[in-house]
């Protein structure tokens, strides 16, 4: 079989999202989706880096490598260190969709704005900011902003609303916020925004689009 990426989503709403993406950028690549619900309610409660959840996160990126992927990507920031972590004895690559969005930040930055709609996503998406800064040698400045309220709207299957209420929250933060060189959009449901946040002048990134670039190139390397 042909090499292929398989995803892990933590909602069902993303399969169509990534498989249209995927389309984009590697027309006809076959590629497979699995969704456990369960590992971001977990991680909410619980926390990421519990040791009991971590290894179901493990276990769940092994379960979609098993039909042969050679990359397998995570595509929630909330637990993407854990499955990062992922133990794979070099039967494939384990990835987390936000990691090239966070090393485009640092070189866009130092200024970062880091915004989730989930507060259980805003620890992890910093950290993993850090690390690319102190693996590119770049310093950054830091600031987080919460959407409140919008992941209600998520949750609900209201995504209009819930993008609107992401950008409303951008836009009236960065009328009083200090200087801002990019913007980070934490979760990958959160991607549309930026297509509603063009005219604010400022960079805007989300991790759908370059994660996916580089597990392509990681798919492809040899």
């Amino acid at each position: 079989m042909t090499s292929f990426i398989s995803f892990l989503h933590t909602s069902p709403v993303h399969v169509a999202s990534f498989a249209r993406l995927l389309d984009t950028q590697a027309p006809g690549m076959v590629a497979e989706h699995h969704v456990d619900e369960a590992l971001l309610a977990a991680a909410q409660q619980a926390g990421a880096d519990e040791a009991a959840l971590e290894r179901r996160i493990h276990a769940a990126m092994a379960a979609a490598a098993a039909n042969g992927a050679a990359v397998v990507v995570c595509t929630c920031s909330t637990i993407g260190a854990a499955a990062e972590r992922t133990p794979t004895g070099g039967r494939y690559t384990a990835m987390r969709i936000d990691r090239a969005m966070a090393d485009a930040a640092v070189l866009a930055g130092p200024r970062i704005l880091v915004v989730a709609a989930l507060a259980s996503t805003l620890a992890p998406t910093t950290r993993l900011l850090q690390e690319s800064a102190a693996a590119l040698d770049r310093p950054i400045q830091l600031q987080s902003l919460l959407a409140e309220g919008a992941w209600t709207h998520f949750q609900a299957g209201d995504h209009a609303t819930y993008i609107g209420a992401i950008a409303g929250c951008i836009t009236a933060t960065l009328a009083t916020a200090p200087a801002t060189d990019v913007i980070v959009l934490a979760q990958a449901s959160m991607a549309p925004a930026a297509q509603a946040l063009q005219e604010l002048g400022v960079p805007v990134l989300s991790s759908p689009s370059l994660g996916v670039a580089r597990a392509l190139a990681q798919l492809q390397a040899p």
